[in-house]
């Protein structure tokens, strides 16, 4: 390497610094530990050549599909999915064409008869298959407004599927971090493994949810983390 070459730390500077205001090292060696100690590397994915504004978007980014890849695949239709929480989606939402009477009521049935101890469920007394039930708004207007949320539609169908969606269902799931006593409760299974995988209560890592992600859909074993 030339002796006049000169190495400018290159991963967060920005373009409106005066080049006279860039710090500069002789060697690779020096901009890199300049940039260490700087806390520069902090949030930059350097495969990606991307720098994310916090630690939970660098880490979402991280166990993203760009480097996780697919290796949750469906059971039924071998669909790749990148987390346990996108094939959880999947078959609650009765999207996999090869079970499609599949959906989340029947999930938690399913569930609830191998997690006698309340593991990931919530023991709920007159629990009915809310799946049973659908809701349909009728009538014209310029908005359509639901009448347990208030939230408002632009179309009849869009307040329909909001109706029937899991979002004024109960609560049926719970975390299992009772040693850090979490205590969040969640619509479906979906949700809790989401929850799970982001780690906020660092109850288990991202790669063990889609490790057990497999059991927890296996009819022969009970419950367990």
């Amino acid at each position: 390497m030339p002796s006049d070459s000169i190495w400018t730390p290159w991963a967060i500077t920005p373009r409106d610094i005066p080049a006279r205001l860039v710090p500069q090292f002789r060697t690779e060696t020096a901009a890199e530990n300049h940039m260490k100690a700087q806390g520069h590397y902090q949030n930059y994915c350097k495969a990606c050549d991307r720098h994310f504004q916090n630690a939970n978007n660098f880490q979402m980014h991280l166990n993203s599909r760009v480097h996780r890849g697919s290796n949750v695949p469906c059971p039924f239709c071998g669909i790749g999915f990148t987390t346990a929480s996108g094939l959880s989606h999947h078959l609650e939402t009765g999207s996999c064409n090869k079970a499609p009477s599949l959906n989340r009521e029947k999930i938690l049935a399913l569930i609830r008869r191998r997690d006698p101890r309340g593991l990931i469920t919530n023991k709920q007394i007159g629990w009915h298959d809310e799946g049973a039930a659908t809701y349909e708004a009728s009538g014209e207007a310029h908005a359509w407004e639901c009448y347990l949320c208030h939230g408002e539609f632009g179309t009849l169908h869009g307040l329909n599927m909001h109706l029937n969606s899991p979002k004024h269902k109960q609560k049926v799931y719970h975390c299992p971090n009772k040693r850090g006593a979490c205590g969040k409760q969640f619509v479906s299974l979906a949700g809790l493994f989401h929850h799970l995988e982001s780690e906020s209560c660092a109850f288990i890592r991202f790669e063990k949810v889609q490790q057990h992600v497999g059991t927890i859909l296996d009819t022969r074993r009970m419950i367990a983390f």
